[in-house]
């Protein structure tokens, strides 16, 4: 039977960085946080989209993780306002042939 995916659980105090890797490299991500001894949790929600929840005190930590992570690996950072933009976008399609040019 195939997993349903879940969002993540995360409460107040806590700080959340979204990426996407090659689904290759999930396991090896989540090893390497697992070895930095409380930094973050990781949340798979399908594939390769992965949230990092980190306490609000290591915030910096994360974002340094998440800068290696994007340069030694490949991950891309997902932007919040971006996600919710192509969310909308996908949801309702432009008819460009009636869209004016500035």
């Amino acid at each position: 039977m195939p997993r349903k995916p879940v969002p993540p659980c995360i409460g107040p105090g806590m700080v959340v960085r979204r990426i996407t890797v090659r689904v290759s490299d999930v396991v090896f991500l989540k090893g390497i946080v697992e070895a930095l001894d409380g930094l973050a949790q990781v949340f798979a929600e399908r594939g390769g989209d992965l949230t990092l929840a980190s306490p609000a005190d290591r915030e910096a930590e994360l974002d340094a993780l998440v800068t290696d992570l994007c340069r030694e690996i490949g991950a891309m950072r997902v932007d919040e306002t971006a996600a919710v933009v192509a969310t909308a976008l996908a949801a309702e399609p432009v008819d460009v042939s009636t869209t004016t040019k500035p």
